[in-house]
């Protein structure tokens, strides 16, 4: 069996910093490339902030939280308290030395370097070794349509706690953004490319939105593999069931195959959901069904090298 030389991971949230992670700590690591979600991005206190990248450099750097999944382990809100105190509004947490992210990505921003170059700064500090790329450097937010209007996806992820009826989703800014050169690169070099189980409307919808990333992807000859983020219907974390079915997806994995239909080639499923495989398959995706379910590093591991491995066997009866 071949070994790939480039794989490209699409990610973002906690379930894409899993995958990240799992793959980081392969023997495929020295292959691996990350491309992260930016729809997540919005301003707060005057600094800009960017959860799903730095999810997946805290994550790499072994550095984030591990109760939440997200923010830096051990982090203190002192600031966040002190805001509070003047009567800020202080509802999307941030830790002290988060904050410290932020005002370094910020002071970079308004010198004029680009997300991919402070991304890159961010994590090499932090002792990351594989590329971490922004989707774009230019500004996409994820803009979701509500029983109370639009609102910018922090509002409904963090603030409203997923809780309003979504009826339309946006990604503002993706119809003037260009994906950087280093992604384009990093796609067209790719072996395998592997979208994350990340929420397929929040996370990789903002992703393909931008100008030329489909494409890419279209033309590349990479396998391509996602993994499903549900298990027995449910997301493992966060709303990506219930907001699959608000935006008229069926439910459960049919969903996500519907989704994936004109991207992937093959989807990975939890074996508790074998019986979803013939629906699936109907959509024209190859199914593969395993443990999905990612809580220790060990998990990550074996699944990540598990998808590599079902990858590399689809391509060599591709190509045979």
């Amino acid at each position: 069996m071949n070994t790939p030389k480039n794989i490209v991971l699409l990610a973002g949230g906690v379930g894409g910093a899993k995958a990240a992670k799992g793959l980081y700590h392969s023997t495929y690591k020295e292959a691996l490339t990350v491309i992260g979600n930016v729809g997540d991005d919005d301003n707060f206190h005057n600094l800009w902030v960017s959860p799903d990248l730095d999810t997946l450099v805290y994550t790499l750097a072994n550095d984030v939280n591990p109760v939440t999944g997200w923010g830096i382990n051990n982090d203190s809100c002192r600031i966040l308290t002190r805001l509070a105190q003047f009567g800020s509004d202080t509802w999307m947490h941030l830790g002290d030395l988060d904050i410290a992210t932020h005002i370094f990505r910020s002071e970079l921003r308004a010198k004029g370097e680009s997300m991919t170059a402070i991304t890159q700064k961010i994590r090499q500090r932090l002792g990351v070794t594989v590329p971490v790329l922004p989707i774009t450097n230019d500004t996409v937010q994820t803009r979701l349509n509500t029983d109370d209007g639009w609102v910018d996806f922090q509002t409904y992820f963090v603030h409203r706690r997923c809780e309003p009826h979504v009826t339309g989703i946006t990604y503002k800014g993706a119809e003037t953004a260009y994906a950087s050169q280093e992604v384009l690169t990093a796609i067209a070099h790719a072996d395998i490319i592997v979208f994350a189980p990340s929420n397929p409307l929040l996370s990789i919808a903002p992703m393909l939105a931008v100008n030329e990333v489909k494409d890419a992807i279209d033309q590349s000859t990479a396998v391509k593999v996602a993994i499903s983020p549900l298990i027995n219907g449910k997301a493992v974390k966060g709303p990506a069931e219930k907001l699959l079915q608000q935006m008229q997806f069926p439910p459960g994995n049919t969903g996500i195959a519907e989704f994936y239909q004109d991207i992937a080639d093959l989807l990975i499923i939890d074996s508790s959901d074998s019986a979803d495989e013939q629906a699936i398959e109907s959509f024209g995706l190859a199914t593969h069904a395993t443990s999905t379910l990612m809580k220790s590093d060990s998990d990550k591991t074996r699944l990540m090298e598990e998808v590599i491995q079902v990858s590399l066997k689809r391509e060599e009866v591709c190509y045979a």
